[in-house]
């Protein structure tokens, strides 16, 4: 499968954006791992949807089969040539390669399609550089970056220059002088592990001090574009920036809101999750991702309309499974009695009725609002499940504690009399031991 926009325009220097093409090397069925059961189309649509985030025109897509992989240039040879000839052919300044190069192999393939090559990691990790906009995303952004670009041979080195966004890997000054200096790019990592520390410890300390509140935690997650940022502004009135692009959000949200019941709850929204996440990613985002190890609900966002849900799906429960592996696990074995899974984009599919989902899913359209109502009720029963109720008798005078009780549990029943007021709650039991300790007191 091949297709290209702006086919008959010849090649030229004229200026202008920067035309790429997006190519796709597809291992047939049989991998065994989630992505290797996606549809072609589905992936390489994934690709070029990347692509043009970054403000890339994407003039050639092309699927290619693989039969063996090439140890040298992945692709076979008559495959490279059929590239080579769509990249002169459009005036292609960037392929980009919908899969894992070695730098071996995207060395050759430079060199025999005269233009910038960049894989499925470099470009997230290009389209990261760019979207990151608090200190710490760009502090984990620039970590993975440096990872990756050690393990490139000969690779420009720009990022340290840069006022803005990116990374360098689609041109910047200097770059094809400039030659990676280990020794340099070594002490930056460690600097900048120190300084994720630092994040990760100040999280830490913002994290207890809402255990104090407390209040419970519902963190968004979900594949990138599946509606998380909508959804969060839904339930928020929030602001936060939400578009219909891969990996909108980068650096996480937290917004109180308010239940059915009167409860109070933090909404968190997080990094969208992607297929094949590049390695370096999954441990730079470590301090962003115990946002999700540290819910009390995670909610599972999908894209119920994309037509590659289900993997999509498999995707996300897969990288969760990976934090929750390992001694160093950041999610406890329990996280899936945590999730509730939630079926977005109903409006494309003509309704929630028309959705299908399974009983503890819940359809909405986070864009019109249609199935909000039920989603925070779900809420309201997922968190009752854990609480305890309990009955308070306190002095009509006591109006703090009266307004703890309001704030922090819901109020079930409430008798008024003269000489006490007596309330029936329902509690978390952290909150009810924190009650109980400070009538005692």
């Amino acid at each position: 499968m091949s297709g290209a926009a702006n086919s008959n325009e010849p090649k030229g220097e004229e200026k202008g954006p920067t035309r790429a093409a997006v190519i796709l090397p597809h291992e047939r069925a049989g991998r065994g791992d989630g992505a290797g059961n996606r549809a072609a189309e589905a992936r390489l649509a994934e690709a070029v949807g990347l692509t043009a985030s970054i403000g890339l025109t994407i003039v050639h897509t092309a699927i290619h089969p693989l039969r063996a992989m090439r140890p040298s240039t992945l692709l076979g040879e008559g495959q490279v040539g059929m590239v080579k000839e769509a990249v002169e052919r459009h005036g292609v300044a960037v392929v980009v390669v919908d899969a894992a190069l070695s730098p071996v192999q995207q060395r050759n393939l430079e060199r025999a399609w005269g233009c910038k090559v960049i894989d499925r990691t470099g470009l997230i990790l290009e389209i990261f550089g760019e979207r990151a906009a608090t200190k710490e995303g760009a502090l984990q952004v620039e970590l993975a970056h440096l990872d990756y670009q050690r393990t490139r041979l000969v690779r420009s080195w720009t990022h340290l220059e840069r006022q803005r966004g990116g990374f360098g890997f689609l041109g910047g000054p200097g770059e094809s002088q400039i030659e990676i200096d280990r020794r340099l790019i070594g002490e930056r990592i460690v600097k900048l592990k120190k300084e994720l520390e630092q994040v990760r410890r100040t999280r830490g300390l913002h994290r207890r001090a809402r255990e104090r509140v407390p209040y419970p935690v519902v963190a968004l997650v979900g594949y990138t574009n599946a509606g998380k940022s909508t959804l969060f502004n839904a339930l928020t009135g929030a602001g936060v920036y939400a578009q219909d692009q891969l990996f909108a959000t980068l650096d996480p949200t937290m917004r109180a809101i308010r239940l059915p019941s009167g409860r109070t709850v933090i909404l968190s929204d997080t990094v969208g999750f992607i297929s094949e996440l590049p390695t370096q990613l999954v441990e730079a985002f470590r301090a962003t991702l115990e946002e999700v190890a540290a819910a009390d609900i995670i909610l599972h966002v999908r894209d119920a309309a994309h037509p590659d849900s289900a993997a999509q799906r498999a995707d996300v429960l897969g990288v969760l499974a990976e934090m929750a592996d390992g001694p160093d696990a950041a999610l406890d074995a329990d996280w899936p009695s945590r999730v509730v899974e939630v079926l977005n984009k109903a409006d494309l599919m003509g309704g929630t009725e028309a959705v299908p989902h399974l009983p503890g899913t819940i359809a909405v359209s986070a864009l019109t609002g249609d199935g909000l109502e039920q989603l925070r009720a779900a809420l309201d029963e997922r968190l009752a499940a854990g609480m305890e109720t309990a009955e308070f008798r306190l002095a009509p005078s006591d109006g703090a504690g009266i307004a703890w009780l309001y704030e922090h549990g819901e109020v079930i029943a409430r008798e008024d009399a003269e000489e006490a007021i007596r309330l029936t709650v329902r509690l978390s039991p952290a909150n009810r031991a924190r009650f109980e300790q400070r009538s005692a007191s």
